[in-house]
C-alpha cells in the first residue's frame, strides 16, 4: 500500500472517530507519571501481582499485540516505554458511559505511532511484564504517516539526519544523545560562570567575513542596502569586548559555513569561544582541561568514559607534548634537526610517508608526519603543542564586494 493510501486509510479513522464522539487531536491529559518512573517504582513487584494504585500516562503506540478480548500495546514517551494491559471488561466498565463499544474502537482505530493517553492500576502479567491496566483511554493524537518497519527500524543514515524526529521515536539512544548534549552545554555554561566568565552574544550578520577561513553565506540587508556574511566565527566581536574592558567572556552560538555538508559536516553548527585577558596558552590549556572533566563528572558520574571501543580516561593532568616530540616518538625522526626541505622529505619517504608533493616547508612535511603516523594513535586525551608557523592560519585579504543576492 502505498504512503498516500496509508494516510487516506488513516484520515478515515481519523473521521469515524469524530463521528463517535472522540477527539482524534485532543489538546491536553493529566499525566501522573512517566513510564520510567513506573519501572523504577515497581521494579520489585512480582509476576501476577497488582498495586490498586492510581496511575495516568500518555505516549505514542509503539506496537500492538490483539487476542480477542486481550489486547497489549507497548506506549512509548520521553522517558521510556510500558506496557498497556488491555482487558475488555476492565476498559468496557470504565468507559461504558462514554462509549459502549471502547475496547473495540481502541483496537479497530488506532494505529502505530497514535498518540493515547489512559488510565489505570500496576500490574505484572504471569509472564513478567509490568504493565498498566488500562480502564479508562483517550486518544490524543491520530498519526497519519506510519511509522518504519519495528524490524528494520531507521537505518538508511541520509533520511536519519534529514528526518531527525523520526530517528527521535524510533531510536530511543537517539534521545538520550540530544539530552546529554544539553546538559553538556548547562555545565559548561555553569562552570565558565564560576571562573569569573560572562556570556555575550554577539553579531551573527557580519560585514566582513572572518575570523577563520571559510566560504560565508550571503545575504542582503534592504534597508541598509549592503550585502552581509553570516558569521563563519565568534571570534572577532569576543575580542572586541577584550579590548573594551571585560576580562573573561564567551559565547555558545550557532556559526555557518557554505562548504561541504555530510553526515559529519553542517552548513551550520554550535561553536565555543572563550577569551580572557591576563593568560597565555597554558593557562587556556588548564581551562579547557577543567571544563571538559567538569563535564564528563557532571552528567556522566565519571571520568572514564567508552568510545567506539575504547577507554579513555579523562582524569587530569592531561599529558602535554609538542608535535616534534609526538613525531619523533612514534616514527624515531627528529625533523627539528634538518635544515632544508630535501632533508625532511628525504627522511619522510625514507618512513614510508606519502602525499608529499605539495610540501614547501619543513612544517608541513612535519605535520603530515604527524596526520600520517601520530593522530590516530592519540586516544588518552593530550594537548599538541608547538604546532609549526607553516600550517598556521594566514590573514586573508577582504573579499570583494558581491552584488548577487541570496536570501537564507
Amino acid at each position: 500500500m502505498s504512503s498516500d493510501d496509508l494516510r487516506a486509510t488513516r484520515l478515515e479513522k481519523a473521521q469515524r472517530l469524530t463521528e463517535l464522539g472522540f477527539t482524534p487531536y485532543a489538546y491536553q491529559w493529566d499525566i501522573s507519571h512517566r513510564a520510567a518512573e513506573l519501572q523504577q517504582t515497581y521494579t520489585d513487584l512480582a509476576a501476577g501481582e497488582e498495586v490498586d494504585v492510581a496511575v495516568s500516562i500518555a505516549g505514542r503506540i509503539m506496537n500492538k499485540r490483539e487476542f480477542g478480548k486481550l489486547a497489549f500495546f507497548t506506549l512509548q514517551d520521553e522517558s521510556g516505554v510500558i506496557q498497556l494491559y488491555l482487558e475488555k471488561k476492565k476498559i468496557q466498565a470504565g468507559m461504558e458511559a462514554i462509549d459502549a463499544n471502547a475496547f473495540d474502537h481502541l483496537k479497530q482505530l488506532t494505529d502505530l505511532g497514535d498518540f493515547l493517553g489512559v488510565k489505570g492500576t500496576i500490574r505484572r502479567t504471569e509472564k513478567g511484564e509490568l504493565s498498566v491496566y488500562v480502564s479508562e483511554y483517550s486518544i490524543l493524537t491520530k498519526s497519519l504517516l506510519p511509522l518504519p518497519d519495528k524490524w528494520h527500524g531507521l537505518t538508511d543514515v541520509e533520511k536519519r539526519y534529514r528526518q531527525r524526529y523520526v530517528d527521535l521515536i524510533v531510536n530511543p539512544e537517539v534521545r538520550e544523545t540530544f539530552r546529554r548534549r544539553a546538559l553538556i552545554t548547562t555545565a559548561i555554561r555553569r562552570y565558565l560562570n564560576e571562573q569569573g566568565f560572562i556570556e555575550i552574544e554577539t553579531p551573527v550578520f557580519h560585514p566582513e567575513a572572518g575570523g577563520a577561513e571559510a566560504r560565508p553565506f550571503i545575504t542582503h540587508h534592504n534597508a541598509l542596502e549592503l550585502d552581509l556574511y553570516l558569521r563563519i566565527a565568534l571570534e572577532l566581536y569576543l575580542k572586541r569586548l577584550i579590548v573594551g574592558g571585560f576580562e573573561r567572556v564567551f559565547e555558545i552560538g550557532r556559526i555557518f559555513r557554505n562548504e561541504g555538508i555530510s553526515t559529519r559536516h553542517n552548513p551550520e553548527f554550535t561553536m565555543l569561544e572563550l577569551y580572557q585577558a591576563y593568560t597565555d596558552y597554558h593557562g587556556m590549556m588548564d581551562l579547557t582541561e577543567g571544563i571538559v572533566v567538569d563535564a564528563a563528572q557532571t552528567v556522566l558520574g565519571t571520568l572514564t568514559i567508552s568510545y567506539q571501543g575504547k577507554q579513555v580516561d579523562l582524569t587530569p593532568p592531561w599529558r602535554r607534548a609538542t608535535m616534534h616530540d609526538l613525531v619523533q616518538e612514534h616514527t624515531g625522526v627528529d625533523f627539528s634537526q634538518f635544515s632544508t626541505l630535501e632533508e625532511a622529505i628525504a627522511a619522510a619517504k625514507a618512513i614510508g610517508l606519502t602525499n608529499l608533493d605539495t610540501c614547501d616547508a619543513i612544517g608541513n612535511v612535519l605535520n603530515e608526519a604527524f596526520e600520517q603516523r601520530v593522530e590516530e594513535t592519540l586516544i588518552q586525551p593530550t594537548f599538541v603543542l608547538d604546532y609549526p608557523v607553516e600550517i598556521s592560519p594566514s590573514p586573508t585579504p577582504p573579499r570583494p564586494k558581491t552584488r548577487h543576492r541570496r536570501t537564507l
